[in-house]
């Protein structure tokens, strides 16, 4: 389908949340390979590639895992797959087995809890990527491959055998997930009773309708074994009733992937998984137009985005489309602004303010985690690594004390971790991103404004954020904010638990008055805190550098971005192909992009941020790699392979944020590279020529991500859907007020709702339910099945 023919249409996109509970008997019943005492882990894949990864579980063959991963799948994939691995000390993980569940199976098991047995992990079995194409004229064929894995980490030397009885082989395509082999291949069938020549293979007249063509796809492995890459058979009957049969084939496991095996346990997950079909913007614009109203709407509780956080209050997932859809046109401070303060007018105690788990809470955290990713990793990051590389012991519980630890040492490592913390945080307030600075600055004056006889409620009202809801969570669980690659270490969660909880109780003391400092120390174990000084804890000290904090954050000087990762960088201003991708570790802050061989080293090269013209993604076939993108500039264009498709899109909309603003930013790009004289996109000869294709546009906002307000809208009108049973509910307890002039019947269902004017309320409720159905009649219109066979 080509592009223009595909906008007309729509777009698919596929958010997914995965929730891995909990595994049962795990590792063989029986045998010598029985492992008593298993340190487990499991990871998350897209097709062959790892995406997210739990902690370690230790010495238990049931481990309950508990955790939960929410992702946007970002490229077309065939199977969801969860392995189990034995943590290895000396040696590498081994697989204990996996749950693998097809994209067309996801939404069978979506919303539900299931016990999934785990099954081995096989070479032969790991197929989950590629699809074929096959055309038959009389038994010759040409074949053609599509999205093939990539063997660590870098496109396949594929080839393909065909076979009827015996193989036949095609030539070995080099460095490309996408071979074209077009080559064809005879095959001779005769009956036995045959005149004419016999053939090598002969079968009866009724057995040729159950013969099947064979297709293997293989790695050519050279000097190491060739790697099995998925298998497709197909009927000779189909052949024999069309004259020609073109088709796409998924590549499937060899033998359909069916082993006997010992029994491996099994492990209970909870997939919830959303396809959501886009439509062309103008078919938005009603319920687009409908939600950015809501701010202005008076009362707040009768807008429609604060409809949808009501009706839909019990899913975590349904604020953030309404939140990106608000940042991405300035309304959010706004919204928030107004849901705050009808928060605020049924908060009857200071020191209860936001602390309960309300729109405007969840509004205010998503808020944080988008536009706060940057700010976190400058500020945490440095000392979160330091933390978790260092390996020094922090137990301080006497019960919880190993043999031959040392309280006192330990104690010490504590409390110096913890100021390095506390200081990184108490010195980050230029950092802060300037959105969540207005944010916290609505919050300050509706506090005081709620609670003008308290001066103490317009710190705690933002330390609470800051503090509590920010900086202790990403101290807690660093790898949720990409702090750290993985989950840490039993011991190292250890130590950040304790600094978290102390972290938390430090940031409260900005809320505190004076006569309640008098006897307050922090207490960790049941000692009090010392400094590396082996001081008590200055409280005043502590409380204004909170408060200073605080303060600086509403009153902000400026925005400084960061981010540090290991990435594979081309030699700028090579003309061959050759060896000139390298390991090195990229780092951005708001001034430069830098490359150094080591990271923390001294930059190899250094590029000011105000010279980045574009970041835009590089297609595959520029250097037979995936995941790369492209930053341009004055000078030779930087080619960087990022380790995964998560991590290229991270670069790029970190990249294209902090030079958003740059005035010689171009209008058009390149999407592959300048090669043996030419331009491999469009073939122009001339190096300097301007780019075939426009930039991607980038928001005038202070976010790490694009947001697209179509997907988004779809996925409000998807919510609305699911939870319309309730807006009628609404609806009806709007009209039973009007006219009882109170809700007189079914006190508890209307008890679920906010709401403070009934005839605005149930005005826009019916304009919602009005939208959502011409919306559905869209969908209905434009929905059709797709044929196998079809690309």
């Amino acid at each position: 389908m080509n592009d223009q023919v595909e906008k007309q249409i729509s777009e698919v996109f596929r958010p997914s949340r995965a929730g891995i509970e909990h595994g049962k008997n795990l590792g063989p019943c029986s045998g010598p390979n029985r492992q008593r005492d298993l340190c487990t882990f499991c990871t998350i894949s897209l097709d062959q590639e790892e995406v997210f990864r739990t902690k370690v579980f230790d010495k238990s063959l049931s481990p309950f895992y508990g955790e939960d991963f929410y992702f946007e799948i970002p490229r077309p994939f065939q199977c969801l797959s969860f392995y189990v691995f034995a943590k290895g000390v000396f040696q590498r993980d081994l697989p204990v087995g996996k749950v693998s569940i097809r994209k067309e199976e996801l939404c069978k098991f979506s919303g539900k809890e299931h016990w999934f047995g785990l099954q081995p992990v096989d070479p032969n079995s790991e197929v989950q990527v590629g699809v074929s194409q096959t055309v038959f004229r009389h038994l010759y064929m040409i074949i053609e491959c599509q999205g093939l894995p990539l063997i660590s980490g870098q496109n396949c030397d594929p080839y393909a055998t065909v076979s009827l009885v015996g193989p036949k082989k095609t030539k070995v395509k080099k460095k490309t997930s996408d071979p074209q082999f077009e080559e064809t291949f005879y095959f001779e069938v005769t009956r036995p009773n045959s005149y004419t020549k016999k053939s090598h293979f002969q079968v009866e007249e009724e057995d040729i309708e159950k013969l099947e063509i064979k297709v293997d796809l293989w790695n050519n492995g050279n000097l190491a074994q060739d790697v099995f890459l998925g298998e497709t058979r197909v009927s000779v009957k189909i052949l024999r009733n069309d004259h020609i049969h073109r088709a796409w084939y998924l590549l499937q496991p060899k033998g359909n992937g069916k082993s006997k095996t010992d029994d491996l346990g099994s492990l209970r997950l909870n997939v919830t998984y959303t396809e959501d079909n886009v439509l062309p913007s103008a078919c938005y614009t009603p319920l687009r137009t409908l939600l950015l109203k809501s701010p202005d709407i008076k009362p707040i509780s009768a807008s429609a985005a604060h409809i949808l956080g009501d009706i839909c209050r019990e899913r975590y997932e349904a604020v953030l489309p309404v939140v990106r859809l608000l940042l991405h046109h300035s309304r959010l401070v706004s919204f928030v602004s107004a849901i705050a303060a009808l928060e605020l007018e049924n908060t009857q105690e200071a020191n209860t303010i936001f602390r309960g788990n309300s729109l405007a809470t969840r509004c205010i955290d998503d808020m944080m985690k988008i536009v706060g990713r940057s700010y976190l990793t400058v500020t945490l990051k440095p000392v979160l690594d330091e933390i978790c590389e260092s390996n020094k012991t922090c137990e301080i519980d006497p019960i919880k004390l190993k043999e031959g630890d040392n309280v006192e040492v330990n104690k010490e490592n504590l409390q110096g971790y913890v100021q390095k913390v506390f200081s990184s945080i108490t010195q980050s307030s230029s950092s802060c991103p300037p959105l969540m600075c207005d944010v916290f600055r609505s919050l300050r004056q509706l506090a005081s404004k709620r609670f003008p006889d308290d001066p103490h409620v317009q710190y705690s009202a933002v330390s609470s954020f800051v503090f509590l809801r920010f900086f202790a969570v990403a101290v807690l669980s660093p790898h949720t904010f990409q702090l750290r690659p993985h989950h840490p270490d039993l011991e190292v969660s250890r130590t950040l638990t304790l600094i978290s909880k102390t972290i938390q109780t430090l940031g409260s003391w900005g809320s505190l008055s004076k006569n309640k400092l008098v006897c307050i120390h922090v207490c960790l174990s049941y000692q009090p805190v010392t400094m590396p000084t082996n001081q008590f804890i200055n409280l005043p000290l502590c409380v204004l550098s909170v408060s200073q904090h605080v303060y600086h954050i509403i009153h902000p000087t400026g925005l400084y971005l960061f981010y540090y990762r290991e990435v594979q960088k081309r030699a700028q201003g090579r003309k061959r192909i050759g060896k000139n991708f390298k390991k090195r570790w990229l780092r951005v802050t708001n001034r430069e992009l830098s490359y150094h061989k080591h990271r923390g080293k001294e930059a190899l090269c250094i590029m000011p941020v105000k010279n980045i013209q574009a970041v835009e993604k590089l297609d595959e076939s520029a250097f037979n790699r995936k995941n790369m993108f492209q930053v341009l500039h004055s000078e030779k264009p930087l080619y960087v392979q990022a380790g995964n498709c998560v991590e290229a899109s991270e670069w790029v909309e970190v990249l294209s944020q902090v030079s958003r603003c740059n005035p010689d930013r171009l209008g058009t790009f390149h999407p592959s590279a300048y090669l043996a004289g030419a331009w491999l996109c469009c073939r122009s000869l001339s190096d300097s020529q301007p780019g075939c294709k426009p930039c991607t546009p980038t928001l005038l906002a202070n976010l790490q991500l694009d947001i697209d307000c179509d997907r988004e809208t779809e996925r409000i009108f998807s919510l609305f859907t699911s939870s319309y049973s309730k807006l009628q509910k609404m609806e009806d307890a709007c009209a039973s007020i009007a006219v009882y002039q109170g809700p007189l019947r079914e006190q508890d269902d209307y008890s679920l709702f906010t709401i403070q004017d009934s005839k605005e309320t149930f005005h826009t409720v019916r304009q919602i339910s009005h939208i959502l159905k011409e919306l559905q009649r869209e969908h209905d219109t434009r929905s059709g099945t797709a044929q196998y066979g079809s690309q």
